[in-house]
């Protein structure tokens, strides 16, 4: 059984397909998955999903880079209220959070501006996390080493912490890997291009490996072109076996034992 550690289905389910989509992840051994969060309107699809499918599907919720809006600080509220004790079924993480420069507009003092927001939505996320003793994912994209700074600031354990769909170099996987964080991969991994992402991952090695969709983004080299769902995670897990010279049995072991220690996902809850 594979565990996709990071996936965004709230699109199929708002277009009824989401049955669909959870038989195949099934047939494809692909057992349990978590479902990241990114914005309030995801985080009550997640928690319904968790719901009706206790044993298949575990949810994360945080305000992501990219949706952080004018009225941030009720976001921020509406999550420390998603997370209060009465929720239930709990989610089991806070993410997806981080930093995010790719796109920053050409004008210094705007882009100040947002990075400047950005950080202190990510901090405050942080802050509630470390008082939680929540795993956090981090989305860190042109902004690896800020992310590093505030989470080393936050008081977040960095056992903790994981860098979700990584691209960074080796170097920067040992970054993470030294203050005791982690990395996971994507589809992303088995693109031609992408060897500073597999050099990343054997550099990190098996005892931290976790694998993840991110669909519907990022299909694996085979199925690029389609729509991702967590069905293909099978062909990332095939590709990585190979980068390791190990089974696909044990690349399914491994990872799963991995994502289960990580998210605290107990053995009798998952499929």
């Amino acid at each position: 059984m594979l565990i996709d550690t990071h996936c965004h289905p709230d699109g199929f389910v708002r277009g009824n397909r989401f049955d669909a989509v959870l038989a195949r992840a099934g047939d494809a051994g692909v057992g349990h998955m978590v479902c990241a969060g990114t914005e309030p309107e995801d985080w009550g699809i997640y928690r319904e999903l968790c719901r009706q499918f206790p044993q298949k599907i575990s949810y994360a919720v945080g305000l992501h880079p990219g949706n952080i809006a004018e009225n941030w600080q009720e976001q921020l509220a509406a999550l420390d209220e998603f997370l209060s004790a009465g929720n239930a079924p709990a989610p089991i993480a806070i993410g997806e959070i981080g930093l995010d420069e790719y796109r920053m507009p050409a004008e210094p003092e705007l882009a100040q501006s947002i990075r400047e927001t950005q950080l202190a939505v990510f901090s405050r996320q942080l802050a509630t996390a470390a008082r939680l003793g929540l795993p956090v994912v981090v989305h860190a994209r042109n902004a690896f080493d800020a992310a590093v700074r505030a989470i080393d600031e936050s008081g977040v354990a960095w056992g903790n912490v994981v860098f979700h769909c990584f691209s960074e170099s080796a170097e920067r996987v040992k970054v993470l890997n030294a203050r005791g964080g982690r990395a996971s991969f994507t589809g992303t991994i088995t693109y031609k291009n992408a060897q500073q992402t597999r050099d990343a991952a054997l550099a990190q090695g098996l005892e931290k490996l976790m694998l993840e969709t991110d669909c519907p983004y990022l299909a694996p080299c085979k199925l690029r072109g389609k729509e991702n769902e967590p069905a293909y995670l099978r062909e990332t897990a095939k590709f990585v076996a190979e980068l390791f010279g190990v089974s696909v049995a044990e690349i399914e072991h491994i990872t799963t034992d991995n994502a289960r220690r990580f998210y605290r996902i107990s053995a009798t809850t998952v499929a």
